[in-house]
């Protein structure tokens, strides 16, 4: 066993606010990480935060300047929080979101240890067009540069950066907790049946393809309903135009916080449909796995990775065609459909467990405090 580390991240939104990715490892990691004795501090949006305790479960929290912004309120976040960690007693500096890769100069010059995980092509993401996508790619260069530890939440990722910016990277996916169905009726509460209705989570951004999948499922011939789960916290015209489209089959059901809630709707979905295009292990298509949804996929060599080429899944071309006839196609398909949801929860590999996830992330601390002894 290591020593008790003092470990701090920086780069989500904070904890435990659960919005994407980022958040809920921050929240699986930090937890575990305290209960095996380590101290932990997290850096949060201080705006996001009506209520600000110093530390909730065992947790430290450290409350940084941040503004209402799809552009800047990360960098201006991450800015004061690196300055604030760069005088803190920290052993070592978990980072993720590859945008904060320059700010890795600022920890190098201070010699704090540092990793970061970069997650997907954030500069291929359509939300980021022109400076933005110059930016991204620029900054996981600097990533590659500035940190001690590049970690990649997939082999096809850690791919990318060894042959783009010739560095390699720890592999660590996500984690997801296998569980089974408490409280069906509780999607009653959107007049939704059990394996009436397909699925969608996720933020209501291009990257998503959520206009794909909802213009595709309505060419087709299903009368299930469709269920979107997801918003974005900014004002957002390609959200909204989402939002206005007209159809008896379309839920949106903005964001679900309760976590309970939000697995039942996994649960008793027909099928699931993931349309994220740029990540590599995704956590939503992580958990629809863990729950034991049927799964229908955009075809991407990610994906393709985590469902193990077709063996827990099957895919969809980037075409409005493709997703139409691949919806027909489950509406005729009922018992492989069932074949999928038995199956699924078996691509829950150990690489995918939290407690195999937080050991994987505490080798890697305890590897770089070593260096530096």
């Amino acid at each position: 066993m290591g020593k008790k580390l003092k470990i701090a991240i920086i780069g989500s939104r904070g904890y435990p606010y659960v919005y994407s990715g980022y958040e809920t490892l921050v929240k699986e990691l930090a937890e575990r990480l305290v209960k095996s004795g380590n101290e932990v501090t997290v850096y949060c949006h201080r705006k996001l935060f009506n209520e600000k305790p110093k530390k909730v479960n065992g947790v430290h929290l450290v409350y940084t300047p941040s503004v209402h912004s799809k552009v800047f309120s990360q960098l201006y976040n991450s800015f004061f929080s690196f300055i604030h960690v760069c005088f803190s007693k920290s052993d070592v500096v978990l980072v993720v979101n590859s945008a904060n890769g320059p700010f890795g100069l600022l920890t190098k010059i201070f010699r704090k240890k540092t990793c970061i995980n970069v997650d997907g092509l954030e500069w291929l993401r359509p939300k980021w067009k022109g400076l933005g996508s110059i930016y991204f790619k620029w900054a996981s260069k600097m990533a590659t540069l500035f940190y001690d530890q590049i970690i990649n939440d997939s082999e096809e990722m850690r791919k990318v950066y060894l042959n783009l910016f010739k560095r390699d990277s720890k592999v660590i996916a996500y984690g997801a907790d296998i569980r089974k169905s408490k409280n069906p009726d509780s999607i009653n509460k959107w007049n939704l049946k059990q394996r009436e209705y397909y699925f969608v989570v996720g933020r209501l951004i291009p990257d998503n393809n959520a206009d794909l999948i909802i213009k595709g499922f309505l060419k087709s011939n299903s009368t299930k309903k469709l269920v979107i789960v997801g918003d974005v916290p900014y004002k957002d015209a390609y959200a909204s135009d989402l939002k206005n489209m007209v159809d008896k089959r379309l839920v949106f059901t903005g964001y679900v916080k309760d976590q309970n809630l939000l697995a039942e709707l996994y649960h008793n979905c027909y099928v699931y449909i993931h349309g994220h295009e740029f990540g590599g292990t995704n956590p939503t298509m992580i958990k629809a796995m863990a729950y034991g949804s049927a799964i229908l996929a955009l075809d991407t060599v990610f994906n393709r990775e985590m469902l193990q080429k077709g063996k827990f899944g099957i895919f969809f071309k980037k075409e409005l065609i493709s997703v139409t006839n691949q919806i027909d196609y489950c509406e005729k398909e009922n018992d492989l459909m069932y074949k999928l949801r038995q199956e699924s929860v078996n691509g829950i590999t150990n690489k995918y467990n939290w407690n195999f996830v937080t050991s994987q992330y505490l080798e890697v601390f305890n590897s770089l405090v070593s260096q530096r002894n």
